[in-house]
């Protein structure tokens, strides 16, 4: 969404900029490590910690800072608010159920997927958690899900983007991301073979709703040890199929 620049309040987007700057790689931040993570000044980062944490969004010792539970709220709030989550969690249930694997429903924010919905707790043994953050581009369901931009807004999405290399297989030239999108689009699914992590296979599919559009990925993941690739094809892209179009009336 573009606004008008009277309308951005630049205070605020600092501050969600040093909340955002906490995450996996760095638990604890001082006033210094913010300011480059945010894009800020040492001074101003050290006046939005400050802030958050009288908040109560941040605990600190006086130098270092780390998130504190009060940042939930923003997560339950969704959870609570948005219909997604609530349509599609009594499908992951049952497959998991079903099939002992772990499925979840994920979304894009930007070059990231962000999972929004997850079955039991055996995504956990992945780090796949509600709420977890993933690369997009070595991501079943990022690849899904940018298969569904349009061929311009994919385009303006790769412009001047390296691809990370997350592990020997994740595929980070250019060209043969593009052709592998394209791939996507025609088949209308997504399998990652340990691209994200080394002996973890997903496959990915898109939810769209009745008017076509895509409204989230669905993905299960499981290990080498429990199934290879060619049966994650063979075995569980149809489940994932089938519950798709199920889903489709609900979105």
């Amino acid at each position: 969404m573009t606004i008008a620049r009277a309308d951005f309040i630049a205070g605020m987007a600092k501050g969600l900029a040093v909340l955002e700057s906490f995450d996996t790689q760095r638990q604890r931040l001082n006033a210094t490590l913010a300011a480059e993570r945010a894009g800020l000044t040492r001074a101003a980062a050290r006046r939005h910690l400050l802030t958050l944490a009288h908040l109560g969004y941040l605990e600190t010792d006086g130098s270092w800072f780390w998130l504190a539970p009060k940042v939930l709220r923003f997560s339950g709030s969704y959870l609570a608010s948005s219909r997604l989550p609530r349509v599609i969690q009594p499908t992951l249930n049952r497959l998991a159920g079903q099939t002992g694997h772990s499925f979840s429903a994920v979304v894009l924010d930007g070059d990231q997927v962000v999972i929004v919905a997850r079955s039991g707790s055996a995504l956990m043994a992945y780090g796949l958690h509600l709420g977890a953050r993933m690369a997009a581009h070595a991501t079943s369901t990022g690849r899904v899900l940018l298969a569904a931009k349009s061929r311009r807004d994919f385009n303006a999405w790769m412009k001047g983007r390296e691809l990370a290399r997350l592990t020997s297989h994740t595929v980070v030239d250019g060209r043969g991301f593009r052709a592998l999108i394209e791939q996507v689009r025609r088949q209308d699914y997504c399998i990652a073979d340990e691209e994200h992590e080394l002996g973890v296979h997903a496959a990915a599919v898109p939810l769209r709703n009745m008017e076509g559009e895509v409204a989230a990925a669905l993905n299960v993941v499981t290990t080498r040890q429990r199934l290879d690739p060619r049966a994650v094809q063979g075995e569980l892209l149809p489940v994932l199929l089938e519950a798709a179009r199920e889903l489709r009336p609900l979105l």
